[in-house]
């Protein structure tokens, strides 16, 4: 079994076929390009709208998150990735995860969610979305909520539907950090990379401080994971007029490392507001 993996690594194209990386999927990036905060504040929250617009045909996991690492005053303390997930497991095959890892190795400990699991997993729970709706995802600093336990900072984790204004909250995460550092939203792919295609898109990108300033995120650096790391040239990041979209079986458009203009008409209005 080691032998084959290895052979099917060592002639791997990337255009078609399971991705022989370490996970099994071939994963791409959009970092965010925003300067530091003002001196002595911190960024405290972060938010992304997430659309998919073609969701995937097959039953292959696919994830799309917004990602965040925690530090304090530059002590690395862990990451979390909140986003929706195609996952055959969950009812519908749609589910939400909110997880993350420490600094040193291991997942995140948090509060438990109010979200039923048909996997048993706490950091996956059922959550039924929709294509062709816009979600907000939402990571913030919990200051005045349940804290977290002794040294550690509550980081909540919710869910916005943009077409009916219902906001769910996943659950809080404890990590050692206090501020928000290292943003992108990627899509995380486990399907063979010549699968029938599948579209999601990003817009209403922003940073928020601690004393409230929110600051819109207009720029994306992309990246994609290398052949050589097993991941599939067959996915593509570009633009239209709402956001910037992530594709996967494709003829990839978008090189690797280009800068990317986030449109401001994505700006993902609550309906509320």
């Amino acid at each position: 079994m080691v032998f084959d993996r290895l052979r099917h690594r060592l002639r791997w194209d990337g255009t078609s076929g399971q991705p022989p990386s370490g996970n099994g999927a071939s994963s791409f990036h959009l970092s965010w390009i925003v300067d530091p905060p003002s001196e002595g504040r911190s960024w405290v929250a972060a938010e992304a709208v997430l659309e998919v617009l073609v969701a995937p045909s097959v039953p292959a996991l696919s994830f799309w998150a917004l990602q965040a690492s925690f530090h304090d005053r530059g002590r690395p303390g862990g990451a979390g990735h909140l986003g929706l997930q195609w996952h055959d497991g969950h009812p519908g095959s749609t589910a939400v995860n909110w997880g993350g890892y420490r600094a040193g190795g291991g997942e995140l400990d948090g509060s438990a969610s109010s979200l039923p699991s048909a996997t048993g997993n706490v950091n996956t729970r059922d959550f039924r979305w929709h294509a062709g709706v816009r979600y907000r995802l939402r990571i913030s600093r919990a200051d005045h909520l349940p804290p977290a336990p002794p040294g550690l900072v509550a980081w909540r984790g919710e869910v916005s539907d943009l077409s009916s204004g219902e906001t769910t909250v996943v659950r809080d995460l404890w990590a050692t950090g206090s501020a928000l550092a290292d943003l992108v939203v990627w899509s995380e792919v486990f399907a063979r990379c010549d699968d029938p295609s599948a579209r999601v898109r990003w817009s209403g990108l922003a940073v928020e401080d601690d004393q409230g300033l929110r600051v819109p995120v207009t720029l994306v650096r992309v990246n994609y994971q290398s052949v050589t790391d097993g991941g599939c040239t067959t996915t593509d990041s570009t633009t239209d007029a709402v956001g910037v979209v992530q594709v996967t079986g494709t003829r990839r458009a978008t090189p690797q490392g280009a800068t990317l203009v986030v449109p401001a008409s994505g700006a993902g209005q609550d309906v509320r507001s």
